[in-house]
């Protein structure tokens, strides 16, 4: 007995219970239903009655009110679009059937709205559009006087252009050929090379090819100021307009008394009324894209509001009109009918239920969950070999494709745990080799300043050794003035005496005067040194030509120190107006330092072949900087002597770790890294080389830095190699 009462207990928890319990829960909500429904029939049969006379009209003229609102407001994009008066008739017909239907609506809805506010809403977005609609009609006109206008300047416009090449163009070939054979007319004799070949006809020509530019700009920009989708870009173009005007006007004041002037000046005159005159092509072109965005914004607003009628009238006209009628039509059939077919669905419920239970449930239902759960205790087991398949179309077949993906993603988490395993060697390995990198960058610049050691100490011994030199001649002048003074006995100095003292001033003077400046020299250039190793500091005032000259000197004495037999001839043609920049005196010295020092390692490889070649030969390394300063920009020029570069190397020679030296002679950052700090400073680099011949190391900077901000320069702290 207690066994019997286990296994009942146990039946609960099976699905087969469960559906079964489901299934008669079913079928008792059937007959709960069913008594529902008994009740609900009568109440419908009255809410239909009510709905008919009442809410029906007032939904259905919100509906017409939502319907013709959309009408409207479709009528009105095609009145915007309309390309010709007869278009615009035809879309104004569409828009008076419409605003009659949607007023009719209007007047039967706010008759019977009552106090609802939606019916308030759907009534003021209604007037807002018909305004709306009747503001656009308002604008068409003038939007079609405006294109007429803008076609008749655009024509115009064009005929000038004409009659500019017609007029310019021969005015240019007739001026030329005066001013290079002096034939003004043929069958004339020749003017005078003095006189035809002078300057003033040559600038004669410059203002007529002016002209001609000049005259293409402004037309350019005239029919340019048609085709603007925005308004907000037609002032920049009236302000070149009229730079080109002023351009023109001066020009043409410059041929004034030429026959040219008297052809050029009214075609020209005309051309520029056209762009600054009353109602020229830009007021026009502004007034035509501002009416235009009028009219988008009230078409725009026009869809607002269509929306929001549509959003008033869903709530209330929701299936209304269709489910009203149907509902008036079907509703006391669907009474009668209803209580008679009442019972026989409840028994015809019943039956189902059970036919339901004893053979999907039984005999399909739990025989395929069997199935599914044996795979699933397969896979438990660690069997993800098996396939899992199962036909049919419903939930449990579902659920076996489910459970067949699972298996594949078990076996595809198989393999991806050895992609983990390989992807974090990767990334220790990745991690190694920027450590690598890190490690080089320090290297190079540990190499870089022990090479530059060497130049600064030669470059500093012959400062100290001129200090050294005129401290003992200013010693040996003290000496000279205790001994004069020794040998006036009197204290008086003759004459002699006091020319004497006065010379050993002078030279005391200049000697004292040279101490200070090569004490200066070779303070500077410490400091130099020592700010090769330290972080960039902020932009300052720097002198160009002084930067290059002293890290020549640096190059050249980093060169001879590894290579005593090294000499290099310097060349200089520095431009005397180029005052200081903005710039940061770190950045641009390592810079400098690391195209010379590269001139110098190209120029010394080329003496070695050379020598090796032919030992009487004269070639000499050197080494040209020139700098050259316009109104935007300077220009600094390293070039050498050296072996130079074929194409396939200038295209690579910025790229990280390229380079052509020798792995213990370079590691490839150094124009890398020129090459950032330059781009810092706003410039560029260019690099002219042939085989054999030469290098050419272009570098433009802008006298004022547009990267600038005020802050720190570069910070780079790399060596440059």
């Amino acid at each position: 007995m207690t066994q019997r009462i286990n296994q009942l207990l146990e039946l609960r928890f099976r699905i087969a219970s469960q559906i079964y319990l489901v299934i008669g829960v079913a079928v008792l909500l059937t007959f709960a239903a069913s008594a529902v429904g008994w009740v609900s029939f009568n109440q419908v049969a009255a809410a239909q009655s009510r709905v008919n006379e009442g809410s029906v009209p007032e939904l259905a003229a919100a509906f017409g009110v939502a319907r013709y609102s959309g009408a409207l407001v479709a009528a009105s994009d095609i009145l915007v679009a309309a390309a010709t008066p007869e278009d615009v008739a035809s879309a104004g017909n569409l828009i008076s059937d419409d605003y009659e239907s949607l007023t009719a609506e209007l007047s039967l809805l706010e008759s019977r709205g009552g106090e609802d506010l939606r019916y308030a809403r759907i009534s003021s977005h209604s007037n807002t559009l018909i305004s709306n609609i009747g503001a656009v009609e308002g604008s068409i006109s003038e939007r079609f006087r405006l294109v007429q206008r803008s076609d008749e300047l655009h024509s115009e416009l064009a005929d000038l252009r004409s009659r500019l090449d017609d007029v310019i163009i021969p005015a240019i070939d007739d001026q030329l050929f005066y001013t290079m054979t002096g034939y003004r007319e043929l069958g004339a004799p020749p003017a005078p090379q003095a006189e035809h070949f002078s300057e003033e006809e040559l600038i004669r020509v410059r203002y007529l090819l002016e002209l001609k530019a000049e005259a293409n700009i402004a037309a350019q920009l005239l029919a340019t100021a048609g085709i603007l989708s925005e308004a907000s870009l037609i002032e920049p173009l009236r302000e070149r307009f009229e730079s080109s005007a002023g351009h023109i006007n001066r020009n043409l004041a410059a041929l004034e008394g030429t026959p040219q002037h008297a052809e050029l000046a009214p075609v020209f005159d005309r051309l520029l009324e056209l762009g600054t005159g009353p109602q020229n092509g830009f007021d026009i072109s502004a007034q035509n894209l501002r009416l235009a965005e009028r009219q988008q914004e009230l078409l725009a607003n026009n869809r607002d509001i269509a929306v929001l009628l549509v959003g008033e009238v869903d709530s209330l006209v929701s299936s209304a009109q269709l489910g009203a009628q149907r509902a008036t039509e079907a509703s006391g059939q669907a009474i009668l009918t209803g209580r008679a077919l009442l019972f026989a669905i409840t028994a015809a419920s019943v039956a189902g239920a059970t036919l339901i239970a004893w053979l999907f449930v039984g005999r399909v239902l739990l025989r395929r969950l069997g199935m599914l759960s044996g795979w699933m205790r397969r896979m438990a087991g660690g069997d993800l070999q098996t396939p899992v398949a199962m036909e049919g179309r419903d939930e449990v077949a579902d659920m076996a494709a489910t459970l067949e993906m699972f298996r594949l993603s078990a076996l595809e988490a198989q393999r991806l745990n050895l992609v983990e395993q390989l992807n974090a060697e990767l990334e220790q390995t990745l991690d190694e080799l920027e450590r690598a990198q890190d490690q080089i960058v320090v290297r190079e610049k540990l190499a870089a300043l022990g090479q530059l050691t060497a130049g600064v100490a030669h470059e500093i011994r012959n400062p100290l050794n001129f200090v050294k030199n005129f401290s003992e001649s200013s010693q040996e002048l003290l000496a000279e003035i205790q001994e004069t003074l020794s040998e006036s006995e009197d204290g008086e100095l003759d004459s002699e005496q006091r020319e004497l003292l006065q010379d050993i001033f002078n030279d005391l003077s200049e000697n004292m005067e040279r101490i200070l400046s090569h004490g200066d020299r070779a303070n500077r250039i410490v400091e130099g040194m020592l700010m090769m190793g330290r972080e960039s500091v902020n932009q300052q005032p720097t002198n160009i030509n002084n930067l290059l000259d002293e890290h020549a000197r640096l190059a050249y004495h980093s060169a001879r120190a590894l290579d005593s037999n090294f000499q290099l001839d310097l060349q200089y043609d520095f431009d005397p107006t180029l005052g200081e920049i903005q710039a940061n005196p770190q950045d641009l010295g390592r810079v400098f330092l690391n195209m010379m020092s590269n001139a110098c390692y190209a120029t010394d490889e080329k003496r070695r072949g050379i020598l090796e070649a032919n030992p009487n030969d004269d070639y000499m390394p050197t080494l040209w900087l020139s700098s050259k300063c316009d109104a935007e920009q300077i220009e600094v020029r390293i070039r050498d002597n050296g072996t130079g570069m074929p194409p396939e190397v200038i295209e690579k020679i910025f790229n990280p770790f390229f380079t052509t030296k020798p792995t213990d002679k370079g590691t490839g950052l150094g124009l890398a890294i020129s090459n950032d700090v330059i781009r810092q400073h706003g410039g560029s680099i260019q690099v002219d080389s042939e085989p054999g011949q030469y290098t050419d190391m272009i570098i433009t900077l802008p006298l004022v830095n547009p990267t600038a901000d005020g802050g720190n320069g570069s910070d780079s702290e790399d060596s440059l190699d």
